[in-house]
């Protein structure tokens, strides 16, 4: 039986993540957001890409949104940035961080793994998208589950 995505992290790991987020962000105007889902029977990029629209990340007024993917029964994960970050991040930096959190994933960590990914993203966001006085939280901070077509 394969673990439920809602139920992988626990509440003190979910609450730590999503401080990593609000932590990244109040540097950056970048937005960051972690989704988890069970399976992934497609390749990985493919399926961060249908979930990166589907969380409407790609509609930022920078264009300068992250999504950190997770399928946790098919042991997969990928990290997608948006074209604005892509545009000036040197290219393999997300080759860099997703090594760094396979590192910790390899472990059993996942939530340090994620928290880790995050927060170099959110450095590198910082340099190229600070933040602004009037930056609006374009997205949710939340971890989102599951199968969003379902929803």
């Amino acid at each position: 039986m394969s673990p439920k995505a809602r139920n992988f992290f626990s509440q003190q790991e979910k609450d730590e993540i999503r401080q990593s987020i609000e932590q990244a962000e109040l540097n950056t105007s970048g937005e960051i957001r972690v989704h988890i889902e069970d399976e992934c029977d497609e390749d990985v990029l493919d399926r961060a890409a249908f979930i990166f629209g589907k969380l409407k990340m790609d509609k930022t007024e920078q264009r300068n949104g992250v999504l950190f993917y997770l399928a946790i029964a098919s042991k997969k994960f990928a990290i997608l940035g948006d074209k604005g970050i892509n545009a000036v991040v040197p290219e393999d930096f997300w080759d860099k961080i997703k090594d760094e959190m396979a590192e910790h994933f390899q472990e059993g960590k996942f939530a340090k793994g994620l928290a880790t990914g995050i927060e170099k993203s959110g450095q590198s966001l910082k340099s190229h998208f600070p933040y602004q006085k009037d930056d609006v939280n374009e997205l949710p901070d939340d971890i989102s589950f599951g199968n969003p077509e379902n929803k």
